[in-house]
């Protein structure tokens, strides 16, 4: 993804106090002591780390871990936002980790949202305690998934990985 910069907009005059004597000095150029600076976009790669679930039975609970590493090589400048996609017959079930994440999609998906600063080699984790329902079937349920998306994050191709749970009988 290429970087882009954020334009931030010029604050009122007082919120400058070298805005009076700056003003009008080089018309129709901005002043560079008064010009907003752009943020830093940082050249970091998000990546999804794949954890299959611990095994569940059917109607039983297990914890999706949507595990997002930063592999560098800088820190991320921008927040980022984990979804989590459920297999068929699996639906997402409270409380949640980060707080912030919230289901949708009659619970089969679940969003979160990381804030910025994640340094280089370092992780971040969303907890989502699922339900199976009672009706899947024994054996390795497929179709889930995990997706990360920064806006400074370089490197798409390690930005979704798949996940099973294994349906186990109960004991």
């Amino acid at each position: 993804m290429g970087s882009a910069l954020v334009a931030l907009a010029a604050g009122p005059a007082w919120a400058c106090p070298d805005a009076d004597a700056t003003a009008g000095t080089d018309p129709g150029k901005e002043n560079a002591a008064t010009a907003p600076a752009a943020p830093a976009v940082s050249d970091s790669d998000l990546a999804v780390v794949r954890l299959d679930p611990d095994a569940a039975a059917p109607g039983g609970t297990t914890t999706v871990h949507a595990f997002i590493s930063n592999t560098g090589p800088e820190r991320t400048a921008s927040a980022f936002t984990v979804v989590v996609t459920l297999p068929e017959g699996v639906t997402a079930e409270g409380p949640f980790f980060p707080e912030n994440c919230y289901e949708f999609q009659n619970g089969h998906r679940v969003r979160c949202t990381f804030p910025a600063g994640l340094g280089v080699y370092r992780s971040a984790t969303a907890l989502i305690p699922v339900r199976l329902a009672t009706t899947v079937p024994l054996g390795n349920l497929e179709g889930g998934y995990v997706a990360v998306r920064g806006d400074d994050d370089h490197n798409e191709a390690n930005n979704r990985q798949p996940f099973a749970i294994e349906v186990v009988q109960t004991a």
